[in-house]
């Protein structure tokens, strides 16, 4: 992207198999960054990193598995020398409907993906490389962490959660890293289907653009801008 040079830095995209974690990982690749993706199969992971091309990596590992995150972040510092990038994208939505009729496994398997793997990934990043090199992380939360709206409830307050850590830690690890937040609004992924999937007219035409966001219509290029100026920094002291 015109501006914008990764050239030696490393990021780790987690749930990058597709929708938006596969255009963030395209971005910092072709801005001339290696890429390590991780999703929950093997398959998936080389399926996706195939469609990054270049030095991408795919690596199996759930978000919420803390020995696969482990062993993933060890691989890409084998792999790479480097962990400049660590983008916690890795989000479910299992509880549609009010949030009094959610069950107690759909509240934690949605606070455990949108809200504890980012502390896991974030830790073991920074214990690993970014405490004494420096980097920068990115969440991605949502529109809805700002917002409330019937039938995404329990989704939306993970996200608010999600966007208090990330000033949190951008507190605790400030000033060698960075930890910043995007908030997408819907987007045509799987794990936002059901706000969109049986009234996407309506949907899109609430929206500035009239249609609901898509990867393929250079969503990778709004992260690059960011990463232009969140991205960008100086390995050492």
């Amino acid at each position: 992207m015109p501006g914008l040079d990764l050239t030696d830095r490393t990021a780790v995209v987690t749930g990058a198999s597709r929708g938006i974690g596969l255009a963030i990982a395209q971005a910092i690749a072709a801005a001339g960054g290696n890429v390590v993706l991780t999703t929950r199969s093997q398959e998936a992971a080389d399926a996706a990193a195939a469609q990054v091309g270049g030095t991408a990596v795919g690596v199996a590992a759930h978000a919420v598995d803390e020995e696969a995150a482990r062993r993933c972040v060890d691989l890409t510092l084998e792999r790479f020398g480097t962990l400049d990038i660590l983008v916690n994208n890795a989000g479910t939505n299992p509880a549609f409907g009010p949030v009094i009729d959610q069950d107690h496994g759909r509240f934690a398997k949605t606070f455990d993906v949108n809200l504890w793997a980012p502390v896991l990934w974030t830790g073991l990043a920074t214990r690993a490389w970014m405490g004494e090199h420096g980097g920068a992380f990115v969440n991605t939360a949502s529109v809805g962490g700002m917002a409330f709206e019937a039938n995404i409830g329990l989704y939306n307050a993970s996200k608010a959660a999600l966007i208090h850590l990330t000033k949190q830690l951008a507190l605790e690890l400030s000033p060698k890293v960075r930890v910043n937040a995007v908030a997408p609004g819907v987007v045509r992924t799987k794990p936002a289907e059901a706000p969109w999937k049986e009234h996407e007219q309506a949907v899109s035409a609430s929206t500035a653009l009239g249609r609901i966001g898509d990867r393929r219509h250079r969503l990778g290029s709004r992260v690059s801008r960011l990463g232009r100026r969140e991205l960008d920094h100086r390995r050492g002291p």
